[in-house]
């Protein structure tokens, strides 16, 4: 994974009791999904009961950082942006921002990687470009 240098401030997520691991694995390049040992799904935002089947046999699994673009939209602006969701090697679909490409070029089924952005805060955000 690598770490980004963003062109404007990402501002850090409220971290609660919750979702402390998933911030602090981001910090040091990693993302996380949610991993019913129950049922056996994946599953993103990672959180302490399977929605699924709402066991609470669950665990965080280390993802790749690959996947494709689901869907997407480009923003256009002084500061154009592309929101998306990208569905996980691993299973899950998140919604996420598209950074560091030419947004003309993107397509939907297209492969990206994974790239965090520093908050300055002890979290870094997770986000794709293309790969």
């Amino acid at each position: 994974m690598s770490e980004a240098k963003p062109k404007a401030k990402i501002r850090a997520p409220k971290v609660n009791f919750e979702t402390k691991a998933f911030w602090d694995a981001t910090a040091q390049g990693k993302l996380n999904v949610g991993k019913c040992d129950d049922c056996g799904q994946n599953y993103y935002y990672p959180r302490p009961l399977c929605p699924f089947c709402f066991s609470d046999k669950t665990r965080l699994l280390e993802c790749t950082g690959k996947g494709v673009i689901y869907t997407y939209s480009v923003t256009m602006g002084k500061e154009p942006y592309t929101i998306a969701y990208v569905t996980l090697d691993e299973g899950p679909t998140i919604l996420t921002n598209i950074v560091e490409c030419d947004f003309a070029k993107l397509a939907i089924g297209q492969k990206v990687k994974l790239v965090f952005y520093d908050t300055g805060e002890g979290s870094a955000m997770p986000m794709f470009t293309v790969a």
